[in-house]
């Protein structure tokens, strides 16, 4: 398996200005490409293949508009022409249905506020005793390394964000020997917006709700950001508070996503959970919520870590109606309005909370053997039969137990 491991750069002044040159001839190489093969379809030529564009790059560099080329690494421009190549194929392959739709590959701009080039092996970087990341034409750049890297890193990405930060993303072959010890416990999540995540087992985890917490910096720091003239110093210094406050929430939300999802692998042997349509529901009235639970980035994590130490992730439908259904006695009683969130089923009478029991639903529809132990579930009062004498006691009124939780990690 190959995993991306990404730690922060700090690059000099001079570093940051090769950085910006690099950056910047990728773009237009990315460019000049894209713009031959548009010109040979509007002209109604073959496709120019990926050999055509790398004999025309080295003729670019040879005149005298494009000779700067030749002032960064080789390997850089190359591998913008991989990844134009990339483009173009997952467009093709979006036409014949084998993924998502997407448009056709675009013009880069030089206002984008993300850029990032790629170094391969034989682009000669390499890790100095020192521990700084040696560059071709860039130098040696210290990094703040926070973990080993498992294995020798096949490539190099140097991304510098929104905010202004660098970054050295390395892509490295994951061992084998990372399996974890097998245990017992199996496990149904039901992913929520007043609950981040529900466990089959009762556990509720609160949603942290990072972008909500911090909005108000974030509407003043956009309120501060329209104020400032346009093409203005300021207001470039403006726009990177914006998306420093910005990167600040999305790594908040990273970090508990990693921990969560850590912590269950590690705790279960098999973890199943529903697939959401969360494109759809981004278009609804809970839109920001939905973007701020950021459901698809833990479930990724959840898939790839089961993957990595020997766990089953096991994924439903979207339509099982796992919130109707009791799951006691399986009898299916109808739709309910989301502000019902304790109900008690018709044929059992068991008293259900509604999240639990669609964890425990979609354990139990991703064929897991779970049980509603330790959830609030609990028998119903049972009318007596006609023919039974006798007083009967008064019904007393339902209780709900405390919920015992995972603290937010």
């Amino acid at each position: 398996m190959q995993l991306r491991y990404s730690f922060r750069l700090y690059p000099s002044a001079g570093q940051r200005s090769a950085l910006a040159k690099a950056f910047g001839c990728a773009r237009v190489v990315f460019n000049d490409a894209l713009r031959v093969r548009e010109s040979a379809r509007v002209a109604g030529l073959p496709f120019v293949t990926s050999g055509e564009l790398s004999k025309h790059l080295t003729a670019l560099k040879k005149t005298p508009e494009r000779a700067w080329l030749a002032e960064v690494s080789s390997v850089v421009l190359q591998q913008s022409l991989r990844d134009l190549d990339a483009a173009y194929r997952n467009f093709f392959d979006s036409l014949k249905g084998k993924r998502p739709r997407m448009g056709a590959p675009r013009f880069k701009s030089r206002k984008d506020n993300r850029h990032t080039i790629r170094f391969t092996a034989n682009a000669g970087w390499r890790i100095t005793g020192g521990g700084k990341l040696r560059l071709p034409k860039i130098g040696d750049v210290r990094v703040k390394w926070s973990r080993c890297l498992p294995s020798v890193p096949s490539t190099v990405s140097v991304v510098k964000d929104a905010a202004g930060r660098y970054f050295a993303s390395f892509v490295v072959e994951t061992s084998t020997d990372e399996t974890l010890p097998e245990v017992t416990p199996v496990v149904g999540i039901d992913l929520g917006l007043t609950h981040f995540a529900v466990l089959s087992d009762g556990a509720k985890i609160d949603s942290p709700r990072f972008l909500r917490r911090a909005e108000k910096k974030l509407k003043k720091a956009q309120r501060d950001l329209s104020r400032k003239e346009k093409g203005s110093k300021n207001r470039n210094k403006a726009r990177v508070r914006v998306a420093r406050a910005h990167a600040r929430v999305a790594d908040a939300r990273r970090e508990f996503h990693h921990q969560l999802s850590t912590k269950i692998i590690r705790e279960n042997q098999a973890v199943a959970v529903e697939d959401l349509a969360v494109r759809g529901l981004a278009r609804t009235r809970m839109a920001k919520s939905v973007h701020d639970a950021g459901w698809s980035a833990f479930l990724a994590m959840l898939e790839y870590k089961a993957a990595r130490h020997g766990r089953t992730f096991l994924r439903i439908g979207r339509f099982e109606p796992t919130s109707q259904v009791c799951s006691q006695c399986g009898v299916k009683d109808g739709p309910k309005p989301l502000h019902v969130r304790v109900w008690a089923c018709g044929a059992c009478g068991a008293v259900l909370d509604r999240d639990i029991n669609a964890a425990v639903n979609v354990a139990k529809a991703a064929g897991l053997a779970v049980s509603a132990c330790g959830a609030r579930v609990r028998p119903g009062l049972v009318p007596a039969q006609r023919e039974e004498t006798g007083t009967h006691p008064k019904p007393q009124p339902e209780t709900t137990g405390r919920q015992a939780g995972i603290s937010a990690l």
